[in-house]
């Protein structure tokens, strides 16, 4: 499989394995099936295992943990994440610690390669920390610089942790500036599909503007993990789950079908497609994937040996969203 270069983290996978589908939150699966397909990504050259307690509340980091009993393939590493929240900041650095060690057990691994706020960062004074779900999922910005930030850089000092990480589905600006001050994480996870849409990870009203995103990671030699490569389902063939119907993500699929349209067209499934360009989209060095069945991992791996698109064809899959950008 083809390598790309994640910053400080060096050379690895062009595909990175997910945790959303080991977790069983993107459609039907079991444990079984979860451990096979992580098997099958490793023996598919992939090498990057990307993970989080939310992921099936520890599902998917005890499915690691069964498929290697604590003894990874060379080179192969692994990420979690901690969704911090508002937590007060004299409990900040143990709630931390708390969550590594808690994800170093269900891996049964002693250490983690890359460890990610999984909160939205909000810039301070900024409507989206109002929202309902605030207290679970935004961390403000000052808390980040001040407290959060401090700590992960302890953590990599101690060797807890390899390097730190942002996901970068806070608000753009609270983002981009902390990719632009110093110490920069070593990773950033961006959003990565022809709409450039977040979907319902979007807590804000202005514009996601993830390609700035990704431009300043860029910038700042920060490696960028490209995420929702077809956008949880909607730049697929058909959502695998039940949702509303005014979900973000059925509201998204609504509008993509002339995307669709041309998949089929070009031969391709939606969600092949959709990994195909995020996969050649400027500044993205690995694409995670959320696959939960070693079927649809292999349309992934597939999709990545068939290398970038052309160009032609990436303008035409942007003209499906002429709104977009």
């Amino acid at each position: 499989m083809d390598r790309g270069n994640l910053g400080p983290l060096g050379p690895v996978s062009r595909l990175t394995l997910g945790g959303g589908g080991l977790g069983q939150l993107w459609g039907a699966t079991d444990r079984a099936e979860c451990v096979a397909t992580l098997r099958a990504a490793v023996d598919a050259g992939i090498d990057l295992i990307d993970l989080a307690f939310r992921y099936g509340e520890g599902e998917a980091e005890l499915v690691l943990g069964e498929a290697f009993e604590g003894r990874l393939p060379h080179g192969v590493r692994v990420t979690s994440k901690c969704l911090l929240g508002n937590t007060p900041a004299a409990e900040i650095e143990d709630r931390l610690r708390s969550s590594i060690q808690d994800s170093l057990a269900r891996l049964r691994l002693e250490r983690l390669d890359l460890f990610f706020l999984h909160s939205n960062v909000a810039p301070d004074g900024h409507a989206m920390q109002q929202h309902p779900d605030a207290g679970a999922r935004m961390t403000a910005q000052s808390d980040f610089v001040d407290v959060v930030r401090p700590c992960f850089e302890r953590f990599v000092a101690e060797g807890l942790i390899g390097a730190w990480g942002l996901t970068g589905i806070g608000h753009p600006d609270a983002i981009i500036e902390l990719l632009n001050d110093r110490p920069a994480p070593a990773v950033v996870q961006c959003i990565a599909n022809v709409m450039d849409s977040p979907g319902a990870l979007k807590f804000y009203d202005e514009p996601a503007r993830p390609r700035e995103v990704i431009r300043a990671a860029q910038a700042n030699h920060v490696g960028v993990m490209g995420i929702r490569a077809v956008q949880a389902g909607a730049l697929t063939d058909a959502i695998d789950r039940d949702l509303p119907s005014d979900h973000a993500e059925v509201r998204d699929f609504n509008g993509a079908g002339a995307y669709r349209e041309l998949a089929a067209e070009l031969g391709m499934s939606a969600a092949a497609l959709g990994h195909r360009y995020a996969l050649s989209m400027d500044g993205v060095d690995t694409v995670v994937l959320g696959v939960k069945n070693r079927a649809e991992l292999a349309e992934c791996v597939a999709a990545a040996d068939a290398g970038p698109l052309p160009a032609e064809i990436m303008a035409r899959v942007d003209g499906c969203f002429p709104d977009v950008g």
